[in-house]
């Protein structure tokens, strides 16, 4: 049996690309008679033509390396359809290319918008395989992402730093972590950091909580905070706004330095935003996010070996897992308000801001 397998990145770098490629290519070689080709930068890359083909050696010392030996970038599921000055119909030049390279199936690794265009070249009938890509861990059907962990460790990592800072000077420092839609990260690294605060987008915020709390550390003589924010976390006044008129709420670069500023003016105590930024998803995979990204790719080669196609990789409980790409795409996996990690913060003291 001989299968010809494309092989693309798209959307943000992550830890683990490189490790889940290894996976499905060594995989891929020791299951049947595989042939590899790479995709270079996403799917502008599928859509211009761009491939590569590759042999066992391409493979070879990628476990640890952080980013993506394909390369990659973000090519919008909603422009997809629709055709710009370049006269290009972008689905019909996958479709054609596709074909031209003689491509047996497609494996994407990816985020959520890297799964509705799968999910739509699905539907157009190609055979697809996706692999769940994202710190952000909202992918829907799966209990974590590839990625995740190493960004955890990363970001908890900032917060243990911040802290000797924060309490050598008294201060309140403000760290705003990636999470535009969802807060697992913010909430994973906030309770293995031990924050005083930890603000997600799931629960909008009272900033006169936020006020509160910090102010009743500082009558216990605690002179230093720490309030973890995700990048996407929203006061109650934002939340109940059009999204188009939030931006107007916000004359600041980011939430961390907003509430930074605010919480100085109304405490009198000295505040500092730290945003660490593209910190959080570069660098080496943690060996956790070695292996999950291992056991991931390897499973999309069985799915090939099998025939299956049309699915997700993800993982439930201690198994490795697949699930219907329709399924999954254009779904967000949420922090539910009432989610055990969310339960503990708060039995532990951790103020959410609501």
């Amino acid at each position: 049996m001989k299968r010809r397998i494309g092989i693309l990145t798209a959307g943000g770098d992550c830890p683990g690309l490189n490790a889940c490629i290894r996976g499905v290519a060594r995989a891929a070689y020791e299951l049947f008679d595989a042939e590899i080709v790479g995709i270079s930068d996403g799917f502008s890359g599928l859509i211009e033509g761009s491939f590569q083909e590759m042999s066992k050696r391409d493979f070879s010392g990628i476990l640890t390396m952080g980013g993506t030996i394909l390369g990659t970038s973000r090519t919008p599921y909603r422009d997809m359809r629709v055709i710009g000055d370049d006269k290009v119909n972008k689905v019909s030049a996958m479709k054609d290319n596709y074909k031209w390279q003689k491509l047996d199936c497609l494996v994407t690794l990816g985020g959520n918008g890297t799964h509705k265009t799968a999910n739509m070249l699905s539907e157009e009938g190609m055979n697809v395989i996706g692999l769940p890509k994202t710190i952000d861990n909202d992918i829907w059907m799966t209990d974590v992402t590839f990625g995740f962990q190493t960004a955890v460790d990363i970001a908890t990592e900032v917060i243990d730093r911040l802290h000797t800072t924060a309490d050598s000077h008294g201060r309140v420092i403000v760290v705003e972590l990636m999470g535009n839609k969802a807060g697992w990260l913010t909430l994973a690294a906030g309770l293995a950091g031990g924050a005083d605060v930890v603000l997600l987008p799931e629960i909008p915020y009272d900033m006169d909580k936020v006020v509160e709390a910090i102010e009743a550390r500082a009558r216990i003589k605690k002179d230093f905070s720490i309030i973890a924010v995700a990048e996407g976390a929203l006061s109650k006044e934002e939340a109940g706004m059009k999204k188009k008129d939030r931006g107007n709420s916000n004359p600041y670069m980011t939430v961390g330095h907003r509430i930074a500023a605010e919480l100085q003016e109304r405490t009198g105590l000295e505040c500092r935003a730290v945003v660490p930024g593209h910190i959080q998803r570069g660098g080496s995979p943690s060996p956790y996010d070695r292996v999950l990204a291992t056991r991931l790719g390897v499973r999309a080669a069985e799915l090939i070996r099998d025939g299956k196609y049309g699915v997700t990789v993800g993982v439930s409980g201690q198994e490795i897992v697949d699930n219907p790409l329709d399924e999954v795409a254009g779904k967000t996996k949420f922090v539910p308000v009432d989610h055990q990690l969310v339960r503990t913060a708060r039995n532990i003291g951790i103020v959410l801001g609501d």
